[in-house]
């Protein structure tokens, strides 16, 4: 054992309380992404009373490891004085929280590290748990109690700065959507006078190809003469060309496209890759739409250069205002889009689909708080990126206590 560190099971000790006069009623689950979350179990018919009640500042954890892939489900009640979970849960407290910070060993638990031990000491045949002793067993850095708050007190700024940032995006997004449906399907856009165009007289004429009337002076455009092109591809080889290389082409699949800002790929091509295939590299501010699979119909904006296969779309514009008007076009009226994919087994859109997409182009008027939203958008996500790297650094130098 390390000199600095201690075995858990020294400031640890497990609590079974069961729900028996059923006055508790908020049940909760624990998230392989470490908190306790309101639970989706049918308990339609369950006996409630044998749940166990957990109290605020205790922990929760499943041992069952096998159905969790790499995570370990464990948290520590925060949000509520009490709540019940199932009873294949185990419930445990620290016995002095003045040796041992119960926020502090959160993070310990957040480590990957940790995730990585738990799974090693896992052990069964039908199903691997990682026990109560094996928890207890868990040897951690425990400094001294003021020194333990110091670094929770520094992660926690760390993790509030990505809430709140977290938070600014959600409301940009929501006011760009409104924005977008208010000025652009509702046509209620400011007129001369400030006033919305459409309910103040603002004229409309009809048109014959979305059969319904557009502002006077505006134009109806198909995706493909928006734009400056229109690309998909194919995916290279893997036993003919090096397929990975953290060093070269980023590589997108279509489960990363989710109505998002795209700053980052999890994984990447060889530049010899895309050479011998059929795969385009797409530039900044092409506007991605995923064709096949559950998430037909969901839009991204790629931020960086990158690479993709045949079930993606992008769709290159001018510059990032016009990106910027394609992409709300097309994420506010998604659900149309969804309901246009076609399949058994995999739903799809073709590219035929999307080229022939219809939009209203608006005649003289400002668009670019789109583009300023996205901008926002972007610096925001940014800044998520760098304050999760020093979350993880952070958890990283607990081992020095």
């Amino acid at each position: 054992m390390t000199s600095n560190y201690k075995k858990l099971g020294q400031y640890i000790k497990p609590i079974n309380i069961r729900n028996k006069d059923l006055k508790v009623k908020r049940l909760l689950g624990v998230s392989i992404r470490k908190v306790l979350m309101p639970s989706i179990a049918n308990t339609v018919g369950t006996n409630m009373k044998t749940y166990k009640i957990i109290k605020k500042h205790q922990f929760a954890y499943g041992p069952v490891t096998s159905r969790n892939g790499d995570k370990i489900s464990i948290a520590l009640l925060e949000d509520f004085d009490e709540a019940i979970i199932s009873q294949a849960y185990v419930v445990f407290e620290i016995i002095d929280t003045k040796l041992l910070n119960p926020e502090y060993l959160m993070m310990w638990f957040r480590r990957p590290e940790f995730d990585r031990y738990a799974r090693y000491k896992s052990h069964g045949s039908v199903r691997e748990i990682f026990d109560w002793e094996e928890l207890c067993d868990t040897e951690l850095p425990i400094p001294s109690i003021e020194k333990q708050k110091e670094i929770v007190k520094e992660y926690n700024i760390v993790v509030n700065r990505i809430q709140l940032n977290e938070k600014l995006n959600q409301k940009l997004e929501e006011t760009a959507q409104a924005l977008y449906k208010h000025w652009f399907v509702d046509f209620e856009f400011p007129n001369k006078e400030g006033k919305p165009y459409k309910s103040s007289g603002g004229e409309m004429v009809y048109n014959e190809e979305l059969d319904m009337e557009i502002p006077k002076g505006w134009s109806v455009e198909t995706i493909k003469d928006f734009c400056l092109d229109m690309k998909s591809g194919g995916t290279p080889s893997r036993t003919n060309v090096k397929f990975w290389n953290n060093n070269d082409v980023p590589w997108l699949k279509t489960g990363e496209i989710k109505n998002n800002i795209i700053l980052s790929t999890k994984e990447f091509i060889s530049s010899k890759g895309l050479q011998n295939s059929s795969a385009k590299l797409l530039p900044i501010n092409t506007v991605l739409m995923s064709m096949y699979g559950a998430n037909a119909g969901e839009v991204g904006l790629l931020k960086i250069e990158s690479s993709t296969n045949q079930a993606c779309c992008g769709m290159i514009c001018k510059d990032l205002n016009d990106a910027s008007f394609l992409y709300y076009h097309l994420v506010v009226n998604q659900k149309f889009n969804h309901s246009q994919a076609i399949g058994g087994a995999q739903q799809n859109l073709s590219k035929d689909y999307i080229e022939n997409i219809k939009l209203v182009i608006p005649k003289n008027l400002n668009t670019y708080f789109l583009k300023n939203i996205i901008e926002n958008k972007e610096n925001n996500s940014r800044l998520i990126m760098e304050l999760s790297t020093l979350k993880q650094l952070l958890l990283a130098r607990m081992t020095k206590g």
